[in-house]
């Protein structure tokens, strides 16, 4: 059963990257065109991911007396998602499961921010960012099996 848990871990990790990148590619797409996510008045990934929030941390907010704040050192959300995705998988690999649950869960305590933001802030959801937050949630749950499977049998 273990092994059968890290193949669907490794699987969902390998889906996280695809579901990252396509976020990264929509955030380094030019503002003005339509994203392919635009689908409604609450989903949109464009507004989502050119928002000051796109990046962490989030870029300073603009303010009459400079309407365009420098990101600085921010690093797109999205890219952080695909290498916090590629440590998991690693970690799946070379079998370091408390690693791996630590990674998982610092991985959806930041997809709960993020969906806080995109719920009582942006008022947008991006299909990226939903699919990308159920993935880590199936792996935190499915890394406390593996986990708890460990355990039992030492």
């Amino acid at each position: 059963m273990r092994k059968l848990l890290r193949f669907v871990l490794i699987l969902l990790a390998t889906a996280g990257i695809v579901i990252s990148s396509l976020a990264l590619r929509i955030h380094r797409q030019d503002p003005d065109a339509a994203p392919p996510c635009a689908v409604s008045e609450h989903w949109d990934c464009g507004v989502v991911n050119h928002s000051r929030f796109s990046v962490f941390p989030p870029s300073p907010k603009p303010t009459w007396d400079n309407p365009n704040p420098p990101v600085g050192r921010s690093v797109p959300v999205a890219a952080l998602g695909i290498a916090g995705y590629a440590v998991m998988f690693v970690c799946l690999l070379f079998g370091w499961d408390g690693l791996f649950l630590l990674t998982a869960l610092g991985g959806f305590c930041f997809a709960l921010y993020l969906s806080s933001t995109e719920e009582f802030i942006l008022h947008k959801w991006c299909i990226y960012c939903v699919w990308s937050q159920s993935v880590i949630a199936t792996m935190l749950l499915l890394g406390f099996v593996l986990n708890a499977t460990r355990r039992r049998r030492a």
